[in-house]
C-alpha cells in the first residue's frame, strides 16, 4: 500500500450507502494518483457502530503501511468522517491525518438532518448524546487540518452545518479549507454538470499535496 491512503465514506444517511458517492469518487481520486479505496461502514446501525467500524478500518490500512490516513464523507458519511477524526483520545493507530467533508452532516442537535439523526441515535435520544456526536461540540486545537464543500442551495442538509463546523474549527486555530458553491442540490457526488461545485474534487486533490499527499 501506499504511504498516504484516503478512506471514501459514501452517504446515504445512516440507513443506506449511496453508489455515486463510493467507487466512483476513489477511481477519480486514483486517476491524480491518490491511493484511495471505499469502506461501506454499517448502516441501520446504533451510535457507536459505525464509528468503531471506521476506526477498526483506520487500524487495517495502517496495518498495512498508511503512514497518513485521510477520510473522504459525504452528508452522513461526512458526519462519520469527521467524528472520527474528532474523536478525543484516540490511540495512534486510529489517528486521522487530515479529513474532507463533502456537505456533511455535523450537528445532531439541529432540526436537520433529521433522518440521519434518527437512524444513528434513535429518535427520542436525550440532548446531551446529541451534542455528544455534534462535530463542532468535538473540534479542539488537536483536531487535524479539514477541507470542507457545500452547496448554498442545498435543501436536505443545510450549510448552515458546515458553517457550525467551519467556525469551530476557527476558534480553536485548526487549519481548514471552506468552500461554499451557489448551485447544486444534495448528494451530487462528483459535481460533474453542477457548475462551480464541479471544481471541488481539483480543489481537495491540491488541498490533499499541501498536507503531503
Amino acid at each position: 500500500m501506499n504511504s498516504s491512503h484516503v478512506i471514501v465514506l459514501p452517504g446515504g444517511g445512516y440507513s443506506e450507502l449511496s453508489d455515486n458517492e463510493g467507487e466512483v469518487v476513489a477511481e477519480r481520486l486514483r486517476s491524480f494518483g491518490i491511493c484511495a479505496g471505499v469502506f461501506r461502514y454499517p448502516v441501520q446501525s446504533r451510535h457507536p457502530g459505525p464509528l468503531e467500524a471506521v476506526r477498526v478500518e483506520i487500524r487495517r490500512v495502517r496495518a498495512v503501511g498508511a503512514k497518513r490516513v485521510a477520510l473522504l464523507g459525504f452528508s452522513a458519511g461526512g458526519h462519520l468522517a469527521g467524528h472520527a477524526a474528532l474523536a478525543p483520545s484516540a490511540p495512534h493507530e486510529e489517528h486521522v491525518d487530515a479529513a474532507v467533508l463533502c456537505y456533511p452532516v455535523v450537528s445532531m442537535e439541529l432540526a436537520t438532518h433529521r433522518g440521519s439523526q434518527d437512524e444513528l441515535l434513535g429518535a427520542d435520544v436525550d440532548l446531551r448524546t446529541r451534542a455528544a456526536t455534534s462535530l463542532d461540540r468535538l473540534v479542539t486545537r488537536d483536531a487535524p487540518p479539514f477541507f470542507i464543500w457545500h452547496t448554498a442551495a442545498d435543501a436536505s442538509v443545510p450549510v448552515e452545518h458546515s458553517y457550525l463546523l467551519g467556525q469551530a474549527l476557527a476558534a480553536h486555530a485548526v487549519p481548514h479549507d471552506l468552500h461554499v458553491f451557489a448551485e447544486g442540490e444534495h448528494g451530487i457526488g462528483l459535481a460533474e454538470g453542477s457548475g462551480g461545485a464541479e471544481g471541488w474534487m481539483e480543489l481537495a486533490v491540491r488541498w490533499l499535496r499541501e498536507q503531503g499527499w
